[in-house]
């Protein structure tokens, strides 16, 4: 049996498509800082070290859009192909879990 199919992403620009991908790294690697969830000290550090390089790059991507125009966030469009590409799973781990959770 296969899994069933994601719904499709929403169309976005290229400048928008890496402002969201580069977003979820940026939250990825936050979710593995945070002190309320993590394991050890190292793997904070490293997932910090690589957080430098990957703000550089939602800079980036953000720096982009503006130039080429782009003076608007979609916010609904935007927050779609975050779902689809589970940003809320990922974005949770950043948060502080609830008494007695791992």
């Amino acid at each position: 049996m296969l899994p069933p199919e994601l719904p499709p992403l929403p169309a976005l620009t290229h400048a928008e498509g890496e402002l969201v991908d580069r977003y979820l790294e940026a939250v990825d690697l936050l979710g593995r800082i945070n002190p309320a969830r993590g394991r050890d000290t190292y793997g904070s550090l490293r997932a910090a070290q690589a957080l430098v390089a990957k703000a550089g790059a939602l800079r980036d991507a953000l720096t982009l859009m503006h130039d080429r125009g782009e003076g608007e966030l979609h916010a609904a469009t935007l927050a779609r192909a975050l779902r689809v590409l589970d940003g809320e799973r990922r974005a949770a781990q950043v948060t502080v879990p609830p008494d007695g959770s791992p």
